[in-house]
């Protein structure tokens, strides 16, 4: 049991992390209605990486992890600057079409390079079962800046999520507090996929936030409670896919999505029952 829990120890450490920040994330993401832009960030940090390995650095060099960051802030940087007072294009298509065309760009890709199609399954699946300390404690480092940032620019960015027709600020001033959120998120979102995979991050970024809004709309008690969901998530499912020899990232998606769809026939059974219970 030791061994395990040994064994265990960095990748639960990470998970605390990565719920943490996916959690936070999250409460923005679900309250804007663009709940699929981490996927086409994910998709388009891919890009950046493949395009590294085809100019041929290693996989976890500085210089492909530099190529990836800066085509996710390029894209990133055009998507906050659309946001305009009458969006004639949706954002959700925006964001869709951007994970099309990175999704493509990877897969011409990956059929120039070696061993291509087997980054693209890893991107989608993770490696979390095997993260070593030394990923833990660069992950603390950036979600703690990115932590830190948000935390002095909490008011601003909360304002805009909040506001949903119209802007809070003038154009340019929202569109700069856009551009530092998005640019933050995606800092985030690239350092969580290599670890956690696109489904995971995806999964931890919604479903534990989606399970907290059922029962409460408050700013601070929504974080906290999926926080706390995405980590019993992680946690379980984690053990479960280690004593049973199976794919974690998988595991912990089901485990997580499982959750959301009981809470919510919960607390919709509780609701028609209250219902019936005041007409008696």
């Amino acid at each position: 049991m030791l061994d395990n829990l040994l064994f265990l120890s960095a990748p639960i450490t990470v998970s605390v992390l990565l719920a943490g920040i996916l959690s936070y994330f999250g409460n923005h993401i679900l309250s804007r209605g663009i709940i699929f832009i981490d996927i086409a960030v994910a998709q388009i940090a891919a890009l950046g990486t493949m395009i590294g390995l085809l100019l041929g650095f290693a996989e976890e060099s500085l210089n492909v992890q530099l190529i990836s960051y800066i085509f996710t802030v390029i894209i990133i940087a055009l998507f906050a600057l659309t946001k305009s007072r009458k969006q004639v294009i949706p954002q959700e298509a925006i964001i869709g079409i951007i994970y099309c065309v990175g999704l493509g760009l990877a897969m011409l890709l990956a059929e120039k390079i070696p061993g291509g199609s087997n980054f693209i399954t890893k991107t989608i699946t993770g490696n979390l079962l095997w993260v070593t300390w030394d990923k833990v404690l660069y992950c603390f480092i950036m979600f703690l800046i990115i932590g830190i940032i948000h935390l002095i620019f909490r008011k601003q960015f909360i304002m805009i999520t909040d506001t949903r027709n119209g802007l809070p600020y003038t154009l340019w001033r929202t569109r700069t507090y856009e551009l530092l959120f998005y640019i933050t998120f995606s800092v985030a979102i690239v350092k969580a996929v290599p670890v956690g995979g696109v489904f995971l991050v995806f999964t931890l970024l919604i479903a534990p936030t989606a399970a907290a809004t059922l029962f409460t709309q408050n700013w601070k008690k929504r974080f906290i409670w999926s926080w706390i969901i995405g980590v019993l998530g992680s946690v379980l499912g984690m053990y479960i896919s280690y004593t049973l020899d199976i794919s974690n990232a998988p595991s912990i998606v089901t485990l997580l999505g499982v959750t959301v769809f009981f809470l919510a026939f919960g607390k919709l059974a509780a609701q028609k029952f209250k219902t019936i219970s005041i007409k008696k």
